[in-house]
């Protein structure tokens, strides 16, 4: 009977070979499959910047990637995907991907960056104007950690380090059994926006008394910048300057209201764009108003611009001036308004200081250099000592930094002193201790943070608010508020030679495939060829196979 078996088997594996493989095929697929796992996990990514301004290029030039992740600890990092978490990340280590000719970068930030130590946040903000600084043709990427990315790199990591320290047979048995991950972005490659409009604000209070007033201009930039346009909420620098912007212009609406403290001085008040661009926005309002046009506020008695800019915390304030204002002029009124003001608020230190228009460099130190350049008596107030300060230009520049009480106080400050130059208190000899804002005209401290709210809830990057932002109609919805004359003035790059240039591919959606390394195919190429060849070799040789195992089987059993 066991003849005939072997018979019939070795026949059908001689005559029908091909069924082999519907029989052999499977088993192989199903013994190498990997177990049931998340083969892929998408995400959001936020490139680096990527802009023009007067004809120096900035940041990085590419946003494709389709190539493999490591860490930065592996040997070999050309043409690999480098993930870096935020706590191992230097300025250092981004050089030195640059310099292995990396693929590209990705830095993994935290949901809630509040929470990370303030060393490592200060850090950061120290080396993100050197990324800025560094051209490069790598993609630069940042995500928001979540824990299937969190596990990506944990994977990478630990592959990165086993290569490190094993030996070659350990390296190789490890390289064909681990998993990699392919990093691949569904974008497209970055092109440049020629017509990108960038949007200002202006609105009015017409002084009482006639047609040749003096006019206070209240300016504040309301772009943010950091890093990553995305990730750019700019909340002190300069959420917190366009709010004392607003809450002024509400304050003295009311003042404007009455017959009775209506005041002989016409206030201006501008909420520029492109602030973070050179105040691309101011020059070019200023530009409009002097030079194209014969009815502006700007054209008649310009008392003094008064810009703001981060004003949310800190027990200091600044006057920054690029010339120190002379005796006997509203400007000098004001400082000493300003210092008078201050001596109320003890724990508050304030100061001029003084800095020359440097116009060699780049960019402008403050804003309100633009006017003094146009000849108009211009200064900043500010809590920061220098221009140079990191938050100004960090995604770390968060809500959380805002102390809402020391942003109301520092507004109180300003709103005051503008009130005794306005209404010339000192000269009509009011008292020192004399204030203006109290009860029903005491600044709101809850519209205070429900605007700077607002203001942090969107990134404000300039080359993400378009004309038609909804930021733009809200600002100027709660502008038509409080002030007359509002109206819109866009600024378009030159054609020929563009002031400034932007680019799209900011935000994308990143795909982390799981993937074996190609020489896991070759080594599995082989054993299924190893495989196949020892089943057919078995197939063509049954009879004899089963003859000898059967003799060897059945010896003993003679005996």
């Amino acid at each position: 009977m066991f003849e005939e078996a072997s018979e019939v088997f070795d026949n059908m594996f001689k005559g029908s070979f091909p069924l082999t493989f519907i029989v052999f095929i499977p088993a192989v697929l199903i013994l190498v499959s990997p177990l049931p796992i998340e083969a892929a996990h998408e995400f959001t990514v936020y490139r680096m910047q990527q802009y023009d301004l007067q004809g120096q290029a900035y940041g990085t030039r590419n946003a494709m990637l389709n190539t493999e992740a490591r860490t930065i600890e592996a040997d070999v990092l050309s043409r690999r995907c480098i993930i870096m978490r935020l706590a191992e990340f230097s300025f250092e280590k981004f050089q030195e991907a640059i310099r292995q000719s990396a693929g590209a970068i990705v830095i993994i930030l935290p949901q809630n960056m509040s929470t990370m130590p303030q060393d490592v946040i200060q850090q950061f903000m120290e080396i993100e104007p050197e990324l800025l600084a560094t051209e490069t043709i790598v993609p630069v990427y940042f995500a928001l950690e979540d824990d299937e990315l969190l596990s990506i790199h944990e994977q990478t990591n630990s592959a990165s380090v086993s290569q490190g320290t094993a030996s070659a047979a350990e390296v190789l048995l490890h390289t064909a059994t681990a998993n990699g991950f392919q990093m691949v972005t569904s974008g497209t490659q970055s092109k440049a926006i020629s017509d990108w409009s960038i949007t200002s604000l202006e609105g009015r209070l017409t002084g009482l008394g006639g047609e040749d007033l003096p006019t206070i201009v209240i300016v504040a930039h309301y772009d943010s910048f950091g890093v990553a346009p995305w990730l750019a909420y700019g909340a002190d620098s300069n959420g917190s300057g366009v709010a004392a912007l607003l809450e002024l212009a509400r304050l003295f609406s009311k003042l404007y209201t009455y017959k009775r403290t209506h005041a002989g001085y016409n206030v201006l008040f501008f909420v520029s764009g492109g602030g973070k661009f050179n105040y691309q926005g101011t020059k070019r309002w200023l530009e409009d108003n002097l030079d194209h046009t014969d009815s502006s506020l700007l054209q008649d008695n310009v008392a003094f611009v008064l810009c703001l800019d981060t004003l949310g915390n800190g027990d200091s304030l600044y006057l920054h001036v690029s010339k120190p204002p002379k005796e006997a002029t509203p400007q000098h009124t004001f400082l000493k308004e300003l210092e008078t003001v201050t001596s109320r608020f003890p724990e508050v230190k304030f100061s001029m200081i003084h800095k020359k228009i440097n116009l060699a460099e780049d960019m402008l130190a403050w804003e309100h250099e633009r006017f003094g350049i146009r000849r108009l008596p211009a200064f900043t107030v500010s809590r920061l000592e220098s221009h140079k300060n990191s938050l100004r230009t960090s995604v770390m520049d968060m809500r959380s930094q805002i102390s809402i009480q020391k942003l109301c106080r520092n507004t109180k400050i300003i709103a005051e002193a503008l009130a005794r130059v306005i209404y010339n208190l000192t000269e009509k000899g009011a008292p020192e201790d004399l204030q203006i804002f109290t009860e029903q005209m005491q600044l709101q401290e809850d519209q205070l943070s429900s605007v700077l709210d607002w203001l942090t809830a969107q990134p404000r990057a300039a080359q993400l608010v378009d004309k038609d932002s909804t930021l733009i109609s809200t600002l100027e919805y709660y502008m038509s508020r409080y002030l007359k004359d509002v109206k819109r003035h866009h600024v378009k790059a030159d054609k020929r030679d563009p002031e400034f240039l932007f680019y799209d591919q900011l935000k994308q959606t990143m795909n982390a495939y799981r993937v074996k390394p190609a020489i896991f195919d070759l080594l599995l190429a082989l054993c299924i060829a190893a495989y196949l060849g020892v089943t057919y070799f078995i197939a063509q040789n049954f009879g004899f196979i089963y003859n000898t195992v059967r003799r060897i089987t059945l010896k003993p059993k003679q005996h």
